[in-house]
């Protein structure tokens, strides 16, 4: 197995988990802002900037594959509470947070709500392939 995190193949694996009750624009609201979590607890797996032939720069991206999966709310609590047993950080999105229009409000209204309550509509996660396949069981590839 390579040191290199960013070299296939691939040890770890990075998911996000949605509600398959959202509308699409929240999906993908979701997931992004769920990737940008996962970004910032692991700049190890951003690679290098991209260049096209004519030399102009772009930023860099996570250089790993990223799975998208939907499932119910009860998916998303058990999901949670697997992930919280093997001691796996998580990055979150509650419903509440789609009614906020800010950084410091979401973290506000996440503070309110004991971690058993969150209406989750999102959590996402990188870790072990087979941890990660565990957590999420009962959950599908979203489509």
């Amino acid at each position: 197995m390579p040191d290199d995190p960013l070299t296939p193949p691939f040890s770890t694996k990075i998911a996000v988990l949605v509600r398959d009750d959202l509308a699409s624009w929240q999906r993908l609201n979701v997931t992004a802002f769920l990737v940008s979590g996962l970004t910032a607890a692991h700049p190890e797996l951003v690679g290098d900037a991209y260049q096209d032939a004519d030399g102009r720069k772009y930023l860099s991206l996570l250089g790993v594959p990223i799975l998208v999966f939907e499932g119910s709310a009860a998916t998303l609590r058990a999901a949670r509470s697997r992930a919280l047993l093997r001691d796996l950080p998580l990055a979150i999105y509650t419903r509440d947070m789609f009614g906020t229009g800010h950084d410091a409000a979401n973290r506000a209204t996440v503070a309110t709500v004991a971690g058993e309550a969150l209406d989750l509509v999102g959590l996402a996660l990188h870790g072990p392939k087979n941890a990660v396949d565990k957590i999420l069981k009962g959950s599908h590839l979203h489509p």
